[in-house]
């Protein structure tokens, strides 16, 4: 852990590169390798280790070119206790190289006559994206499960009944994407129309509507684009950099800045142009403060 946080404070001068620049301070990778805790889970400011977060910053993380050395034994160590906190166990430790053969084979057995993975279609999104990364194929009856529950509106929501919202319906649509998809397929073009009727004047998008754009809903917008082959709004991306904070954070709204691990976690694939599944890169063991994963990626461009 001492290694961790001196690379983090050498990285510390590192700062977004292109038209999403921030002023000079602490890079998202920083921030997020200083919240690493010694058992080796992240962890909020003033709070213990979690493991649905470290499963969110190891993704991060490697979309960024880095594994974070510790978290693979600290979440293999952990319980699951929902579908969808085991969807992300497998994303994460898949990232990290770790063997999920059984795990994998786990989430694939609680599959229902339906279709659905879970209990719920948040659950079945999350299970078909960790299905897809580890190289399975798609469940029998899933896609159509995630096609009957697409509202009129165009978007998903996390359960049976309740209303659509950006988060989810992004996440379906990289999940359908991952499954085969086309881009043309009309519920991937449904979808994408669904999340314009959420984009705000400020060049966010929101959760749902009246409640205002954040940071993590423009990033998951941006995601669908990208899953989706489409061009994100640029926009979008200067939004972003408007909350971007000195220690190298994201604040998840212009009005409040809370759960900072969480925030950046969810936003730094965005800004570095990476969808779920991620395409996983050949990535370093470690934090390399000689090299710039916005810049080299052309993060915002």
């Amino acid at each position: 852990m001492g290694r961790l946080r001196l690379l983090a404070a050498i990285a510390s001068a590192v700062v977004l590169a292109g038209p999403v620049a921030a002023a000079a301070g602490v890079s998202p990778v920083a921030f997020l390798g200083s919240r690493q805790q010694p058992n080796g889970g992240f962890a909020e400011p003033g709070r213990a280790a979690d493991p649905g977060l470290t499963a969110w910053a190891v993704l991060a993380l490697v979309a960024a070119g880095s594994r974070p050395d510790g978290a693979s034994a600290y979440l293999a160590g952990k319980p699951y206790p929902t579908t969808t906190d085991l969807a992300l166990r497998v994303l994460a430790l898949d990232a990290l190289g770790s063997d999920v053969s059984a795990l994998a084979n786990q989430l694939a057995a609680l599959q229902g006559p339906d279709g659905r993975i879970g209990a719920q279609i948040n659950s079945t999104i999350w299970a078909l994206i960790a299905l897809r990364q580890t190289g399975r194929p798609t469940p029998r009856g899933t896609v159509a499960f995630l096609r009957s529950h697409q509202t009129r509106a165009g978007g998903w929501s996390w359960g049976i009944g309740v209303a659509p919202d950006s988060n989810d319906t992004a996440a379906a649509i990289e999940a359908l994407r991952a499954a085969g998809m086309p881009t043309t397929a009309r519920p991937i073009r449904r979808g994408l129309a669904y999340l314009q009727t959420l984009r705000n004047p400020d060049g966010g998008f929101e959760l749902s509507p009246g409640r205002g754009s954040d940071a993590q809903s423009t990033a998951w917008a941006i995601q669908a684009e990208l899953a989706a082959a489409a061009k994100p709004p640029q926009s979008a991306f200067a939004y972003l950099a408007k909350l971007r904070r000195a220690d190298g954070s994201f604040r998840y709204s212009a009005h409040f800045a809370t759960t900072p691990v969480w925030v950046t976690s969810q936003v730094v694939p965005a800004l570095l142009r990476r969808s779920f599944p991620l395409r996983l890169p050949r990535v370093r063991r470690t934090f390399a403060p000689t090299i710039d994963p916005w810049r080299a990626r052309g993060a915002g461009r």
